[in-house]
């Protein structure tokens, strides 16, 4: 029977099967009652005193109590509830029923409907606040809603994933979209979202590509694909059409490549990827192996020795003023030589334990030359491989090589004492500056080397920030692709060593330009997102350090139509047009179409537009007044304090003393200050 029951009528039931809530959803349902009422009744069962117990829409319930706590709604407000007449045990089965048998809306439907709402003038913010969820969700479905129709309808379907649809999404060319899904729609590969978001970004593949290079012209010719030249190109900047082929060549032409590397370094398995570097994807789910450099024979010891011998004799001639140039050159060219051939005998291959190598694997990356780099670290899937190495002992050296029994102590005197070593420890490493440091830099580095079979030494901690949007990685962004070839040009020789202390000794050794590089690498991956703009994600210290440093973002962001002008308005790319060349070059571009503006917005930007050099110049040294860095006002009131001082100081001493009342007198104010 259905009836309507007033809500400080209706009770918790004891029978309710939802046993557990979830805050976020919570408040996305209290939103959505908030603005569009109850959309579906409450099923209750009568209780004591003229209640009625809630056996399904518990949720439903709270979030009508919360609306009344806020005055929302008042605490008689009435409730379309479905009353019961069964048995405990049947209110318990219907309670069941009602949740087990809910699905959730596909983000197919939920970025139609929104867009739905759109269209009927409603804006992203008033849709976020109806139901409850961020500004970013809504518009992230209001994405999916402008993808192609066979992209929308597979992911609609199921037959792709909510990330492969984003990947598509990189792009608002929908004709791009549906040329890329017909493509790797007869891959035999399942596509990754990097391989998605590299097809519809590119369209077309260079001649010089990486892929292109590893594949080769004649293997993909062959395979059918494409090729498009215009009358200067060449072999690097012809173009290639068809890039799914080419990812389907290149991947199993790298995974037939991975099965031989496996096969001839004894390991369990060699992942591909087609990237230049290892993304976080390709190590999702695997773990760092301790691995160390091959110790050296004694042949190459001896080698060594005669190198060291021949290095100080040629370094003599280069230091004696009377040495001949044909001898300065002649030494010059061997000590290079030196250099190269003790590099190749000190530069050794990890050795990994004989145990670990059924577990073991590499990563092979594809290099921008396009030859394949196999990583010189070793992994594992299975972290159980990691565990049990490091128990505990109840035993202790007593010097001579015999072990003691140690002696049981209470828990309470083990904490104590614990601490009281601390302190001990602290007071030195704390006198001990450069110690302090290289530990600081050691900790911060070793921290991604996964050993959980040491127990941490130290409170320091500098995880690599993950940033607002999850799996977003700007691979393309000149600053991004430096930041990881400078992470790979770090000296990771320390890493082999079998426990932390040997890695720390180990870190020591190194050169101290090689620990600086760790120190900024280490302190630079922590940095969290930020923009010059108010709201969260303003950060006053990244814009200090942006403006002292004198960073130029011109040279290391330019806005695309993928990165910056299809995800804005139209009003604002031509404001931008506006800025470097004025209403001139606004007239060129007011009449287009928002998809042709962002195309020509983003040649305009990178400088590939004939027009005047002053124009060119501005454009290329524009960026969004976000990615600027801008001086906080802090730093223009302690510039305006020292210009004071400055000021007071120079009124306060003068340039020319006359007289003797001053130039005698032992409080000269320049004496004073010196």
């Amino acid at each position: 029977m259905i009836k309507t029951i007033p809500l400080n009528k209706l009770v918790p039931s004891p029978r309710n099967v939802r046993k557990h809530a979830d805050p976020a959803a919570d408040a996305e349902l209290k939103a959505s009652i908030a603005a569009s009422g109850l959309l579906q009744n409450l099923i209750v069962r009568a209780g004591v005193k003229g209640k009625f117990e809630v056996e399904a829409g518990e949720r439903r319930r709270r979030a009508l109590v919360a609306l009344a706590d806020d005055k929302v709604l008042p605490r008689t407000h009435p409730v379309t509830c479905l009353v019961l007449d069964e048995t405990a045990s049947d209110a318990v089965e219907t309670s069941l029923a009602e949740n087990f048998h809910r699905l959730a809306m596909n983000p197919a439907d939920e970025a139609q409907a929104f867009a739905s709402l759109v269209e009927a003038g409603a804006s992203s913010e008033e849709v976020a606040r109806r139901f409850g969820l961020t500004v970013r969700f809504v518009e992230g479905r209001l994405r999916l809603a402008n993808l192609a129709e066979p992209v929308l309808a597979a992911l609609a379907s199921g037959a792709i994933t909510l990330d492969l649809a984003k990947a598509y999404g990189a792009t608002s060319d929908q004709a791009i979209q549906a040329r890329v899904f017909e493509q790797v729609s007869s891959a035999y590969y399942a596509p990754s979202p990097d391989s998605i978001r590299r097809m519809v970004l590119t369209g077309t593949v260079r001649g010089s590509d990486s892929r292109a290079r590893f594949v080769g012209r004649d293997a993909y010719v062959e395979a059918g694909g494409r090729i498009e030249r215009e009358l200067f190109d060449d072999d690097d900047s012809e173009s290639w059409v068809d890039v799914a082929l080419l990812e389907d060549l290149a991947r199993a032409k790298m995974e037939e490549q991975a099965k031989v590397l496996a096969t001839e370094h004894e390991i369990a398995w060699v992942r591909p990827t087609l990237d230049n570097y290892v993304s976080h994807d390709v190590l999702e789910g695997l773990h760092r192996l301790p691995a160390g450099p091959a110790p050296l024979s004694e042949a190459e010891l001896a080698r060594l020795d005669e190198l060291d011998k021949s290095f100080d004799e040629h370094a003599a001639i280069l230091e004696c003023e009377e040495s001949a140039e044909e001898a300065i050159a002649a030494a010059e060219a061997t000590i290079d030589a030196i250099e190269r051939e003790t590099d190749e005998i000190r530069n050794r291959p990890l050795m990994l334990d004989p145990d670990l190598r059924p577990d073991a694997g590499m990563i092979l990356t594809l290099g921008r030359d396009g030859t394949p780099v196999l990583q010189p670290h070793y992994y594992t899937e299975n972290a159980a491989v990691l565990a049990g190495e490091n128990d505990a002992v109840e035993v202790v050296s007593d010097g001579t090589g015999d072990t003691l029994r140690r002696a049981t102590l209470s828990k309470r005197l083990v904490d104590e004492l614990a601490m009281q070593r601390r302190d001990v420890l602290a007071l030195h490493v704390a006198s001990d500056p450069a110690l302090a440091l290289d530990l600081l830099v050691f900790t911060l580095a070793d921290a991604d080397t996964h050993d959980w079979r040491a127990r941490s030494a130290t409170t320091l901690r500098g995880p690599i920030a993950a940033g607002p949007v999850v799996g977003f990685e700007a691979k393309d962004a000149p600053a991004t692709a430096s930041l990881a070839e400078l992470r790979g040009g770090l000296d990771e020789s320390w890493r082999g060593a079998d426990d932390i202390v040997a890695r720390f000794k180990a870190f020591r050794r190194l050169e101290e330009e090689a620990r600086a590089s760790w120190l900024g690498f280490v302190v630079a991956r922590t940095f969290e997102a930020s923009l010059s703009m108010a709201g969260d994600r303003a950060i006053a210290l990244h814009d200090h350090l942006g403006t002292s440093i004198g960073i130029e973002i011109a040279r290391w962001w330019r806005p695309t139509a993928a990165n910056y002008f299809d995800r804005v308005s139209k009003s604002v790319i031509l404001e931008a047009l506006s800025e470097v060349g004025g209403p001139d070059l606004v007239a060129r571009f007011a009449a287009s179409r928002k998809g042709e503006l962002a195309e020509s917005a983003e040649r305009v930007f990178s400088g590939n537009f004939i027009t005047d050099a002053a124009v060119r110049e501005a454009a290329l040294g524009w960026v969004p007044e976000v990615m600027r860095f801008v001086a906080p006002v802090s730093d223009a009131d302690d510039q305006a304090v020292e210009d004071d001082v400055d000021h007071n100081a120079s009124d306060a001493v003068p340039d020319v003393v006359v007289g003797n009342d001053v130039g005698d007198d032992d409080d000269n104010p320049r004496e004073m200050a010196a």
